[in-house]
């Protein structure tokens, strides 16, 4: 064999040797890559976002007052407890439970409490987490069990087409304000937005090339 030809097996070696541990390699990156990670558990101290809850809202001297629950909750504290104990007379995920440590669980409050925010303000599962103390996983869980414990229980009577009944109620509430023959009215425009930020001016501005703020009237 000439200096030549085992150079060029030489070569055809190394190139064989490395294409083969590259491949190596690359499936040792994918095995770690796929395999599952343990999810780190984090303390959050649950009591206190029960207790901090019903301090703040359900107490009997609660820190903020019923106007302030209505605006939050976008609904009153009647209506919000009747849902909640509903929930947890018939929804067993609202039940509240010990674990095998006798440690309760997250209370009823809680679980309806973050469904309702993020209802409410259309923000994401781990906003509340600082809060009311419950992760972005057990949020959005909460969210599922509390929009089928409403249809299923409140749907037949709240979730169903109006009777000729009902519509004749409507008729004559609105009647009596000044609104004879209306059902539902629904109306917007846009307002020009003085002040906006100079960083969301692209977000809010239309055709008319100033920023605007959509305001929407909604009688029923």
């Amino acid at each position: 064999m000439t200096s030549s030809e085992s150079d060029g097996v030489d070569e055809a070696f190394e190139d064989m040797f490395d294409e083969e541990f590259d491949n190596i390699i690359d499936s040792l990156v994918d095995v770690q890559t796929n395999k599952p990670k343990k999810r780190a558990y984090i303390e959050r101290d649950r009591e206190q976002g029960h207790i901090q809850l019903w301090n703040d809202y359900f107490h009997e001297n609660p820190t903020y007052p019923p106007v302030m629950f209505r605006r939050r909750f976008r609904m009153n504290k009647p209506l919000f407890l009747r849902i909640v104990d509903c929930l947890t007379t018939e929804v067993p995920y609202f039940q509240q439970r010990r674990n095998a440590h006798g440690r309760y669980g997250l209370s009823p409050l809680q679980k309806c409490t973050a469904a309702i925010c993020m209802l409410a303000y259309g923000q994401s599962g781990d906003t509340y987490d600082e809060y009311l103390r419950l992760g972005e996983s057990t949020a959005l869980l909460c969210l599922e069990h509390f929009t089928n414990g409403i249809v299923q229980l409140f749907g037949d009577e709240y979730l169903r087409t109006p009777t000729p009944e009902d519509l004749q109620r409507l008729l004559d509430i609105g009647e009596k304000r000044g609104f004879p023959g209306m059902i539902g009215s629904i109306d917007c425009m846009h307002w020009q937005w003085k002040n906006c930020p100079t960083a969301w001016r692209g977000q809010y501005t239309r055709g008319s090339g100033k920023p605007t703020i959509v305001l929407e009237a909604v009688a029923s």
